[in-house]
């Protein structure tokens, strides 16, 4: 869980970081302020043998609205709701799962992995392959997966 959710509180603070803007010490306590939260969020709802299992739960969203912990990590370093919203782009999905965690911008744009982990082990694999398939599985049956080269993605308005 801790890389995963590293992972996810170093993109959130990329997509803060722009010339003249926040400076590199209130960003480091905007990352431990988020891991922090997201570590308390996820305490009882992360579910090695089944990944899918609690990830609408772990869903960190902001559609014209911003999530919640990511505005309580703002918070600790004084970036107001509009401040954020004219930095982060107005539409943003992060799934933050055992062993993935993955990104989309936008309603229709590509989803683009930004951490993949080891597979679990045989033991633990034949235990996730009894499970029946989950809906976002099922969504990813006959797509190509997103380019390994990835690109950080900048929305200006």
């Amino acid at each position: 869980m801790k890389t995963e959710i590293s992972t996810a509180a170093g993109f959130i603070t990329r997509l803060l970081r722009t010339p003249g803007g926040i400076d590199d010490e209130e960003l480091l306590c905007f990352s431990d302020s988020l891991q922090e939260a997201l570590r308390d969020h996820y305490k009882h709802h992360w579910f090695p043998l089944m990944p899918s299992k609690g990830s609408g739960y772990r869903c960190i969203r902001i559609n014209h609205k911003m999530d919640p912990l990511i505005g309580k990590a703002a918070g600790m370093i004084g970036l107001s709701h509009e401040r954020l919203f004219q930095l982060l782009p107005s539409e943003l999905t992060l799934w933050v799962d055992p062993f993935e965690v993955s990104y989309r911008i936008g309603e229709d744009g590509s989803i683009c992995v930004l951490y993949e982990g080891p597979a679990p082990s045989v033991k633990n694999a034949k235990a996730l392959e009894s499970r029946s398939s989950s809906c976002k599985e099922e969504w990813r049956i006959g797509r190509a997966s997103p380019s390994k080269n990835y690109n950080m993605m900048t929305v200006s308005s």
